[in-house]
């Protein structure tokens, strides 16, 4: 027997904790198809997965057209090697640009450390302590030029 569960944008947008709207976006950008009955649009559990799968995606920060080719490659294929090779590259490639950004919040609050001491130590006014921040803010500042 077939299972022939339907779905309203309304249910899935429950269901998946977003708004209609953004269900009518990602359909605007191809990523999902529905059948139409008049005005209403009838989703079926494909749908419902292909909507998970592009959530994840967004999660992952992957972008639209990332998740539309991911997607794109399971559709009505048997072997699934070169999209999961493919899924590889597209997630090494998030994974460095993460690790990349994380050296620059790592960078950013180190000088903010530094400009806090500083103006803590003008605030208590010593010049001693300023001078010191101040140079090591400097140095910091040259390092990454």
């Amino acid at each position: 027997m077939i299972d022939e569960t339907t779905y309203t944008i309304g249910d899935l947008a429950r269901e998946f904790g977003i708004t209609p709207r953004a269900i009518r976006f990602y359909e605007d950008e191809g990523l999902l198809a529905p059948v139409r009955a008049g005005r209403n649009r009838i989703y079926n559990k494909r749908h419902r997965t292909r909507l998970g799968l592009i959530l994840r995606g967004k999660r992952l920060g992957l972008s639209l057209a990332e998740i539309g080719e991911l997607l794109g490659m399971y559709d009505g294929l048997r072997d699934s090697a070169p999209q999961l090779r493919r899924l590889l590259v597209v997630l090494a490639e998030r994974r460095r640009a993460l690790e990349q950004q994380r050296e620059d919040i790592a960078a950013v609050l180190g000088e903010i450390d530094i400009l806090e001491r500083q103006c803590a130590e003008q605030l208590a006014e010593n010049p001693e302590g300023a001078a010191a921040a101040h140079a090591a803010l400097a140095a910091r500042l040259g390092e990454g030029a």
